[in-house]
């Protein structure tokens, strides 16, 4: 009976909690620079969503490491739902790449939803000999290792969809990374690297004003902003991959909060003027549930870990 009591203390007070939850103005840490993309869609979110709780969202950049440093401190932060972070698909890739994290990747977050999902574009200059995925990888097979592709570092999701299109279509090419920003873009434009694997966010544009020649899509099928632009699956069959953003608490915070984000993000991601937002930026709305999200960042980072190793690529 005691044991009993205790436990409907505590569910009492969680509710509790939940009803008052917020008092006070929430973080969203954002482990980026300003002005990128995970940066942007954080304003985005955090300007619908502040009028729905009633309270300041406030967006504070803590960049470095991959976006590490501001996943770490919400780890570490209190569970209480006033720390929240802006994850990016990165946090699978860097769980695959890196020996030891401060934190676990999976267990020491609490998964809310995401927010947007996006494909990646694989991309040459205008210019270039490269017409299509067949032509790349036909080019590819006849001199394994000429072929070279961008990214933005060492195990970013960049990096590891060029492997993995290595992989599945039986090619060898070389990784040219850099440290993000537009660099990628201006030795690609300049014909310097082959080709970049990017997000839609900074070459459609570039596509749509005809600087650059959009090869394939990691979608599933095409884009209506980008009809000419084949899936990648036609040319290499499992070639599928939707990068993606979302939101994560520290681990612990109260399953009522949890709740009543993933209810207001919901809401926030059915207005129409947020998905126009998101569509601009190469995505749409994506609200999951606290479980699917947990199951599909797990996923990812099995996926990511068996590619590193059959590829031999050297963890940090």
């Amino acid at each position: 009976m005691r044991f009993l009591a205790v436990l409907v203390g505590i569910f009492f007070s969680c509710v509790a909690v939940a009803q008052t939850y917020p008092d006070r103005p929430v973080r969203l840490v954002v482990g980026f620079p300003p002005g990128g993309s995970s940066d942007t869609v954080a304003r985005v979110v955090a300007q619908s969503l502040s009028p729905l709780l009633g309270q300041p969202v406030v967006v504070e950049n803590k960049p470095g490491a991959g976006g590490v440093i501001g996943s770490d401190q919400v780890a570490k932060a209190a569970p209480d739902g006033y720390t929240l972070l802006l994850a990016t698909a990165g946090h699978s890739t860097a769980a695959a790449m890196m020996q030891k994290l401060p934190f676990d990747a999976v267990r020491d977050f609490a998964w809310i939803t995401t927010v947007t999902t996006y494909p990646f574009v694989i991309a040459t200059a205008a210019d270039s000999q490269i017409r299509s995925l067949p032509d790349l990888i036909a080019k590819a097979k006849a001199a394994p290792g000429r072929i070279t592709y961008s990214s933005a570092g060492i195990g970013t999701s960049h990096h590891l969809l060029g492997e993995w299109l290595s992989s599945q279509a039986g090619i060898e090419m070389n990784h040219i990374p850099f440290k993000g920003g537009t660099s990628p873009l201006t030795e690609v434009l300049a014909g310097r690297v082959d080709l970049m694997i990017e997000t839609m966010t900074l070459v459609l544009p570039h596509i749509k004003s005809g600087k650059l020649r959009g090869l394939a899509v990691t979608s599933p099928e095409p884009k209506d902003y980008l009809p000419e632009v084949p899936p990648a699956a036609r040319a290499v069959p499992g070639l599928v991959f939707q990068s993606w953003l979302g939101i994560a608490a520290p681990a612990g915070t109260p399953g009522p909060v949890v709740q009543k984000l993933n209810s207001e993000l919901r809401k926030v991601l059915s207005e129409p003027e947020v998905q126009q937002r998101l569509a601009a930026l190469g995505g749409g709305a994506a609200p999951v549930t606290p479980g699917e999200m947990r199951e599909q960042v797990q996923t990812e980072i099995e996926r990511w870990k068996k590619l590193v190793e059959s590829r031999g690529i050297p963890r940090n």
